[in-house]
């Protein structure tokens, strides 16, 4: 990342158009070429459906899902989104996902190509990358909504309810899931009733308020109105997405 990026990333996000663009300009190493570029026309976005309050965005997903849960997904012109996406994006969510291989965000929300920028990785909690991912897709790309998309019977969240429990190291790299799980485990384990859907429901609202709380820039872009963080939990047996209340 060039110096120039990294001073504005640290800068509190404004509301000014004018930091917007210097922001975008900056991560693709524009800046780099010294001076400042000429005054020019704002470019239409690839898409300009994608350009949504966090609300319309929400209701989007919501209704995306509802056509995938009925079976009735839309035909999508991959053809002509790949040459509209050539020159750039503007995904109007992003979504924090598990990896698990039987859930798959572009197709529960019935969305085309470049209209959710995800994430996924194993328990669907948010680490520094994630962070960071999400800062760009806000920041850099407009994006209006985040949402932590959790799952029942998660594998993830269910070998660190086990590895706490028997006080046994999982082996590998994948301590690392459970260091990040366990909060969650530990006080959804306070909670009456199945244990592992009450730790799956625990980090998905643990990772919303993480991320809500994610200084210097998610946080500003919520206080601001610009962004809505949601969490939900997708049923395997149904293919609903079951949005957790907002606190």
């Amino acid at each position: 990342m060039c110096d120039r990026c990294s001073d504005i990333l640290r800068q509190p996000l404004t509301s000014s158009r004018r930091s917007m663009m210097l922001l975008a300009a900056s991560a693709f190493g524009v800046a780099a070429l010294g001076g400042s570029a000429p005054a020019k026309e704002a470019k239409a976005p690839p898409k300009p459906q994608n350009v949504l309050s966090p609300d319309a965005a929400l209701k989007r997903l919501i209704e995306g899902n509802a056509r995938y849960v009925a079976g009735v997904s839309r035909r999508h012109d991959f053809k002509n989104e790949r040459e509209a996406l050539v020159g750039g994006q503007n995904p109007f969510a992003a979504v924090l996902s598990c990896a698990d291989s039987r859930i798959a965000p572009e197709y529960a929300f019935d969305s085309g190509r470049g209209d959710l920028f995800v994430c996924r990785v194993a328990g669907n909690f948010a680490g520094d990358e994630t962070i960071a991912s999400m800062e760009y897709t806000v920041a850099v790309l407009g994006t209006p909504l985040i949402l932590v998309l959790g799952h029942d019977s998660c594998g993830a969240v269910d070998a660190t309810i086990k590895s706490l429990k028997d006080d046994k190291p999982l082996p590998g790299h994948i301590p690392t899931l459970v260091s990040a799980l366990a909060p969650a485990v530990k006080t959804a384990a306070q909670q009456s009733g199945n244990a592992l859907d009450n730790a799956i429901r625990q980090n998905v609202i643990d990772n919303v308020a993480k991320l809500k709380s994610a200084a210097p820039i998610l946080n500003a872009a919520v206080e601001q109105g610009k962004l809505k963080v949601v969490g939900g939990i997708y049923r395997l047996s149904t293919g609903t997405v079951e949005l957790l209340a907002q606190g």
